[in-house]
C-alpha cells in the first residue's frame, strides 16, 4: 500500500489575476490571488477529486510562500516536499482576461524560489511513498531542475511506479522570448525539441496540445510529431484537441487523430483557458491512477478541462468529486457553467475550506457581537461607549484562554465596537464570525460600513464569516416579507462573489408566536429563494420535534450545508442545557454560538468598575467553560443513546 497516489514536481507561484474581465493587462485594478504553476494547480486540483496529492518544489520564506503551503494544506494536498529557500522569494504570475482569446500574462520567475530545486530536493523515500510521479516541461529547461526532475523519475522507475509527462511548453520559459511574451505558446526551437525527446524515454504517459507535441516531435504535423514521439517513446500518448476533446494512443499512431481512443466533449463557453490544461491533467490523472480505462479517464479529464474554462482562476475553478460526478450524471444546462446556479452551489459547498484549517465539527462559539445591549450597560454605568471595544479585548481574551490552541471554537464580534479585537483574532485559528444588520432592525438592514451596494464586503478577510440576523416569521406581511428576503438575496450574492461564506440566524419568537414548524417554514422559504447559508444560528428550541423538522428543511434543501449552531437570547444555563440536550442529537448541530449568558454579569461588573479586567475574564471564561462542558455532554450522552439503539 502506497501512502500517495501521487506526486508532481515542478512550478509553484502565486497567480494573481485581474478581477476585470474584457480590458488590457495594463488597466487591471485590482487582482484576485490563487495558487499556480502547473504541478500545483495539478496537485490541488487531484486532490479534490478524492486522491492523495503531493508536490515537490520550492517557495520563499515570506507571506507568498507561507500562502502557498496553507493554500495547498487546505487542500488536502501533502507538502512535506515543498521546501522553504530562505533566499529566493515565490515566483509570481500576473494574468487576464481580454477575451476568448487573449489571455495576456507575465512571469515574474528571475531566480524564483521554484527553480532553485535541486537533486538534494528528492527524497527517495518520498517518491517510494507514491504510485506516480507527474513532471513538467518547464523544470527540464534549466540543468540544475532537469537535474532533479530526472533524479524523481528514475527513483520512480527503478521503484516500478508510473510516471507522467505534461509537456506544458511556456517558450519564454525556455528563454525564446521576451517578459511581455508570456501567452505566447508555440515557438519551434530544435534546442528544446532535443532537451524533450532526451527523457520522453522515461514516461509512461505523455500529454500536451497539439503545439507541445509539435515542440516535442520536432514538426509541426501533429500526425507526424506524434510518430517521432513514438519513435523514442512507448508511453501512451494524449493529445488535448480544444473543443473537440483529446485522443489517447497507446500504440502506433494512426493516420488521423479521430482515430484514437476519445472520450465525450462538453459544449460549453469559453471563458478563460488558463490552467485549463491542468484541470483537465487532474481528471486524467484521476482515471489513470484509479485503473479506469481511457474512454473514462478522458471523459473525467475533458470535464475537469470544461469547468476550467468556465471559470475565474485555475485552481478554484476545478471541481470536487461530487460536482465532477453530477455534472457527468445531470450533463450541461448552460453552457457558462460559472452561470448554472445548481452547479455553482455545489461547486461552492464542496470546494470552500477555512483560511487556518481546523476541524468544525463541533462548534464552540462565544459570541460578544452585541451592540445596542453594550451601549446600554455603559450608559446605565455612566461611561463611554468607547469602553466597549476594550471590554471585547476581554471577550477574546477569556475566549482564547478556553480554546487554549484547540480547534471546534470561535468568536462573533463585530467591527463598530469591537474592531481591535477583531483585528487581534486574525490568524489565530479561531473561527470568526462577523456580524453586518444594524442591531434590531425590522425591517433588515446593515451597518453603513457595509455599504448601499454591500461593496463594503471587498475589505473582510476572507476568513470572517459574515452574520446576518434577520427577524422574520411566516406570518410576516407582504411587504415586511419582500424587503427583509430583498437585503438576504442581495447580501448571499455580495458573500458569493467575495467568497464570504454566510451564516444566517433567525429568531422568529421575538415576531410572533412560534410551534414545532415555525423555523422549519422559514428555512424552506430561504432555500426558494436561492438562498444557501453556509451556516444556520437557531434559538434553542426544547422540542425534539422542532430539531427534527429544521434539520429535515436544511438537508432536504442543502446535504452540504456546514451546519447548525445554538443562539442563546440570555437564557440562563439550565435552560440552555435542557436545549442542548435535544439539539444535540442531530449531528447537522454543531454546537452553539452564546453571549449574554457567558458576558452578561461580567459587563456590568466591568463597565460599573466593580470587577478589574482580570476578574472580569475569568468569570467569562469560566462561564464559556461550564457550556462547552453542558454541550460535550450533551452530545456524548446522545452517542450513547444511539449505540444503545435509541435514536440520534
Amino acid at each position: 500500500m502506497k501512502k500517495l497516489d501521487v506526486i508532481t514536481i515542478g512550478r509553484s507561484s502565486v497567480d494573481l489575476y485581474g478581477a476585470q474581465v474584457g480590458g488590457r493587462l495594463e488597466d487591471m485594478s485590482s487582482f484576485n490571488k490563487y495558487i499556480g504553476g502547473s504541478p500545483t494547480n495539478m496537485a490541488a486540483g487531484t486532490a479534490r477529486l478524492g486522491l492523495k496529492s503531493a508536490v515537490i518544489t520550492r517557495v520563499g520564506d515570506e507571506h507568498m510562500g507561507r500562502f502557498i503551503l496553507e493554500e495547498l494544506e487546505r487542500h488536502g494536498v501533502d507538502t512535506h516536499g515543498v521546501v522553504t529557500d530562505r533566499e529566493r522569494l515565490t515566483a509570481l504570475v500576473l494574468l487576464g482576461i481580454r477575451d476568448q482569446e487573449q489571455f495576456p500574462l507575465i512571469f515574474y520567475r528571475e531566480n524564483c524560489a521554484d527553480m532553485a530545486l535541486c537533486e538534494d530536493d528528492i527524497d527517495p523515500d518520498f517518491i517510494a511513498s507514491a504510485k506516480a510521479v507527474v513532471a513538467t516541461g518547464t523544470h527540464l529547461s534549466h540543468p540544475q531542475t532537469e537535474a532533479a526532475v530526472l533524479k524523481a523519475l528514475k527513483l520512480a522507475r527503478k521503484n516500478g511506479d508510473r510516471t507522467a509527462l505534461d509537456i506544458d511548453y511556456r517558450p519564454n520559459l525556455w528563454g525564446l522570448s521576451g517578459h511581455g511574451d508570456g501567452e505566447n505558446r508555440f515557438i519551434a526551437s530544435e534546442k528544446v525539441t532535443e532537451k524533450l525527446q532526451s527523457t520522453l524515454h522515461l514516461f509512461d504517459l505523455i500529454v500536451g496540445t497539439e503545439e507541445e507535441f509539435h515542440i516535442a516531435g520536432g514538426t509541426t504535423d501533429t500526425i507526424g510529431a506524434l510518430r517521432n514521439v513514438r519513435k523514442v517513446s512507448g508511453a501512451t500518448l494524449v493529445c488535448k484537441r480544444g473543443p473537440m476533446g483529446a485522443s489517447a494512443f497507446e500504440g502506433e499512431i494512426p493516420d488521423r487523430l479521430d482515430d484514437g481512443v476519445s472520450g465525450p466533449g462538453f459544449p460549453i463557453e469559453v471563458f478563460n483557458v488558463l490552467g485549463a490544461g491542468d484541470g483537465f491533467m487532474s481528471g486524467l490523472l484521476k482515471g489513470w491512477i484509479t485503473g479506469e480505462d481511457w474512454v473514462t479517464s478522458l471523459t473525467y479529464a475533458n470535464a475537469c478541462g470544461a469547468f476550467a474554462v468556465s471559470r475565474h482562476g485555475c485552481t478554484p475553478a476545478y471541481p470536487s468529486w461530487e460536482e465532477l460526478q453530477f455534472f457527468l450524471k445531470r450533463g450541461v444546462k448552460t453552457k457558462a457553467l460559472r452561470k448554472d446556479p445548481e452547479l455553482e452551489q455545489i461547486h461552492w459547498s464542496t470546494n470552500r475550506h477555512y483560511i487556518h484549517g481546523g476541524d468544525w465539527s463541533t462548534m464552540r462559539v462565544f459570541a460578544f457581537d452585541h451592540r445596542i445591549q453594550l451601549e446600554q450597560m455603559a450608559d446605565e454605568a455612566g461611561v463611554t461607549h468607547e469602553h466597549i471595544g476594550f471590554f471585547k479585548n476581554l471577550c477574546l481574551d477569556a475566549a482564547q484562554k478556553v480554546a487554549g490552541g484547540q480547534p471546534g471554537y470561535g468568536i462573533l464580534c463585530d467591527s463598530r465596537l469591537g474592531q481591535d479585537a477583531l483585528f487581534r483574532a486574525a490568524g489565530t485559528g479561531l473561527w470568526i464570525g462577523h456580524p453586518v444588520e444594524w442591531p434590531a432592525s425590522r425591517p433588515l438592514s446593515l451597518e453603513p460600513e457595509i455599504g448601499e451596494d454591500f461593496g463594503g464586503l471587498s475589505e473582510w478577510p476572507a476568513e470572517h464569516v459574515v452574520k446576518v440576523l434577520c427577524f422574520c416569521h411566516p406570518d410576516d406581511d407582504g411587504g415586511m416579507r419582500a424587503q427583509q428576503e430583498d437585503v438576504l438575496k442581495r447580501l448571499f450574492a455580495a458573500c458569493r462573489r467575495n467568497r464570504l461564506e454566510l451564516l444566517l440566524e433567525v429568531i422568529p419568537s421575538k415576531v410572533a408566536p412560534v410551534n414545532d414548524d415555525t423555523n422549519a417554514q422559514i428555512i424552506r422559504r430561504i432555500y426558494e429563494l436561492g438562498i444557501y447559508p453556509d451556516w444556520w444560528k437557531l434559538e434553542p428550541m426544547t422540542s425534539l420535534d422542532a430539531w427534527s423538522k429544521a434539520c429535515a428543511a436544511i438537508t432536504e434543501n442543502d446535504p452540504y450545508t456546514r451546519g447548525i449552531v445554538v443562539l442563546g437570547l440570555d437564557a440562563p444555563e439550565e435552560q440552555l442545557a435542557e436545549s442542548f440536550a435535544q439539539a444535540a442529537r442531530f449531528q447537522l448541530v454543531k454546537g452553539f454560538a452564546i453571549g449574554r449568558t457567558i458576558f452578561g454579569d461580567a459587563a456590568r461588573g466591568w463597565l460599573s468598575g466593580k470587577i478589574t479586567n482580570e476578574a472580569a475574564v475569568e468569570d467569562m471564561s469560566n462561564r464559556f467553560e461550564r457550556l462547552c462542558q453542558i454541550w460535550d455532554n450533551a452530545r456524548d450522552e446522545a452517542r450513547l443513546n444511539s449505540l444503545q439503539g435509541e435514536p440520534a
